[in-house]
């Protein structure tokens, strides 16, 4: 196998949390009488933590206080409806237990508040991850790079021999910045075009896809 550890970003890669993530964004939203988001605008609105969707799905010249009010309400009512529609991707969880039995370390590495993140994995992916770290307090959010130096050194695993796995410009920019590999998915949260504007260079559409590049399987001409 072409590496020894595995980095997923969470949402948009292994987990649609799209809906769940936008029913909680308008809660809180239509709870301080702001209008509500279309799915659409909130897929564009991820990525970044949850502290910026909320800056952004409110109304443009919301005061601060009122904007960190609709971010409690937001992870109040998220914490409880996380799973409420939320699911897999197709084949993922089949996969990452597949290269786990081949030896392969794996990891998540996510932009979402690391509350969210463990519980996720927990519920979805049980013993399928050998660290798991989401945003925290005086840690850096992607595409800085500090959470995959800590999952590199948690895991012992040198930087050619590890991959990064992510949907979004931001995790292209994260792995760029670790100096680790990245594979784009397409999907998730961000088009193909999209990611091939902001760099992408490797792009899977599919689980078959990604066991081809991490050399479990030979290439297909596509």
């Amino acid at each position: 196998m072409k590496y020894k550890l595995a980095i997923f970003d969470l949402d948009g890669t292994i987990l649609n949390t799209l809906e769940d993530l936008a029913d909680s964004t308008n809660y809180a939203l239509t709870k301080y009488g702001f209008p509500a988001r279309s799915v659409a605008e909130v897929r564009d609105f991820v990525g970044n933590g949850i502290g910026k969707l909320i800056e952004r799905a409110v109304p443009n010249g919301t005061e601060e206080d009122i904007v960190y009010e609709v971010l409690e309400s937001f992870k109040i009512y998220y914490n409880i409806h996380c799973t409420d529609k939320t699911k897999p991707y197709d084949g993922i969880k089949s996969f990452i237990k597949y290269i786990r039995n081949e030896g392969c370390l794996t990891a998540v590495v996510s932009n979402k508040a690391d509350f969210a993140v463990q519980e996720l994995c927990i519920n979805y992916f049980t013993n399928c991850f050998d660290f798991i770290v989401g945003e925290r307090e005086g840690i850096g959010r992607k595409p800085n790079p500090d959470s995959i130096f800590e999952v590199l050194d948690k895991l012992k695993i040198k930087k050619e021999d590890s991959v990064y796995i992510g949907d979004s410009d931001i995790d292209i920019a994260t792995a760029a910045n670790a100096g680790i590999d990245i594979i784009s998915v397409d999907w998730g949260f961000r088009s193909r075009d999209f990611l091939q504007d902001n760099g992408a260079v490797t792009i899977v559409s599919n689980t078959e896809q990604l066991k081809e590049e991490f050399g479990i399987c030979p290439k297909v001409k596509r």
